[in-house]
């Protein structure tokens, strides 16, 4: 038993399949995007609070130090950081980072 399309007859089981086929890919589809939405974002500035920067110019209390790709700008609150030094995240305000020397 088949369906005529034209001349053409197409067997009604592949039909079935390809319509399954693509019933099963429209279901996943949506089921991986209802997972993605579901994830929580990790880029938020509050997620750089503990992490490790490196100062780019001197801070003296101002200054910008480099984290994730990214130049900050930023303040000290443990006195004059050189650059090169690291140092350790542990305020975000605004787009201001305020850091404190890695011990």
């Amino acid at each position: 038993m088949g369906i005529m399309i034209g001349n053409l007859i197409i067997d009604l089981w592949v039909v079935i399949l390809v319509i399954i086929c693509i019933i099963a890919f429209i279901v996943l589809v949506i089921n991986r995007g209802i997972a993605a939405h579901r994830l929580q974002v990790g880029a938020g500035r509050e997620e750089l609070i503990g992490k490790t920067a490196e100062a780019i110019t001197a801070l003296e209390p101002k200054g910008t130090v480099f984290i994730e790709g990214e130049r900050w700008s930023a303040i000290s609150e443990a006195g004059r950081v050189e650059p090169g030094e690291e140092v350790l995240i542990t305020k975000v305000e605004g787009l201001k980072l305020y850091i404190d020397k890695k011990q």
